[in-house]
């Protein structure tokens, strides 16, 4: 989430007078994120008792088209019972609307909080409601290709050309090295999904020991079910300072493997799937370092630290995933 755009009271109060949700009360830009503009918005609500809502405005990196499917699939997980925002729709019955030349979309807000430092028993209801994400996600009759797949990384870091070296004088070797390995080592037989491919402890929200929201669908996709199990463990499993945290992996692994059970195969490839997270993110947070505009309202993410977790996956000593030492096929 952040602002790339500005919009005034009256731009903002014109858009929610399409919805059946009150009036605009107050509106606030939220800086966290990297890809839409997104608003904290508070309406007087459709009863009068007040509401609240997450108003995103689509800015790059997400293809017009392919806003059905992320909408749609909002309503369809909530339908089933996963902990995720409904999608607002406008008095027409749409899920989102055109602001000039970009789309905007209402969506519910969810109580909880992000957390930057969980414990296990957080970890543990984030690989639960993961694992119910892919198994309520079977029935969603909509697919979609991975944007931001192993192609994808090598363009953005094709663009990044020596701005790689800038951000750190070793990325360029170990980003060549790491691409080749991956185009030669990517798994292509394993089970597929609807992914979310992005959950982040800041796409998660917390209420003590449980999950009240999963958000941010905008890079959900078909893909390797595996592999988004291995961009919640890069994303959930390290410090800052890349140091692994085994009792989070654990607690994320037990959570998951409680409502969905790996195969095999599955198991085998986690080690690669990692390093394949760690490079995606890498990517585009390297692109990001070096492209974001110098007054977007947007905190810009360090490329590096996925440098230091990618270390981690490429350890011969690393090869098993905590949680997953034996098959439980």
């Amino acid at each position: 989430m952040a602002v790339y755009t500005k919009l005034s009271a009256e731009e903002l109060a014109a858009l929610i007078a399409h919805y059946d949700v009150g009036e605009l009360v107050s509106a606030k830009g939220i800086a966290e994120g990297v890809s839409n503009s997104n608003w904290l918005i508070e309406t007087t609500g459709a009863d009068g008792e007040g509401a609240r809502y997450i108003l995103t405005m689509y800015e790059f990196r997400i293809d017009l088209h392919d806003l059905p499917f992320f909408l749609d699939l909002l309503d369809h997980l909530a339908a089933q019972g996963s902990p995720v925002p409904r999608t607002i729709h406008d008095r027409s019955g749409a899920t989102h609307r055109m602001l000039g030349n970009k789309a905007v979309a209402l969506i519910e807000f969810l109580p909880g909080v992000s957390i930057g430092t969980p414990e296990p028993g957080q970890a543990r209801a984030v690989g639960a409601a993961l694992a119910g994400l892919h198994e309520n996600a079977a029935s969603f009759p909509q697919a979609r290709a991975n944007s931001m797949s192993l192609p994808e990384w090598h363009r953005l870091f094709d663009a990044c050309g020596e701005g790689l070296r800038a951000i750190d004088p070793a990325l360029p070797a170990l980003v060549e090295k790491e691409l080749a390995f991956l185009d030669a080592n990517w798994p292509d037989d394993l089970p597929h999904s609807v992914i979310h491919a992005d959950l982040f402890p800041d796409n998660v929200l917390i209420l003590g020991d449980n999950v009240s929201g999963l958000i941010d669908f905008y890079f959900a996709c078909t893909d390797i079910t595996a592999y988004d199990f291995a961009v919640t463990h890069a994303a959930w499993c390290f410090a800052d300072n890349g140091a692994f945290l085994p009792e989070i992996a654990h607690a994320l692994a037990a959570g998951y493997s409680a409502e969905r059970t790996f195969s095999n195969a599955e198991i085998a490839a986690l080690p690669v799937l990692g390093r394949g997270a760690a490079m995606r993110f890498m990517a585009t947070r390297a692109f990001d370092w070096l492209n974001t505009p110098a007054d977007a309202l947007v905190t810009r993410k360090d490329p590096m630290q996925f440098a230091r977790r990618l270390a981690f996956y490429r350890d011969r000593g690393n090869q098993a995933f905590p949680g997953f030492e034996r098959s439980r096929a």
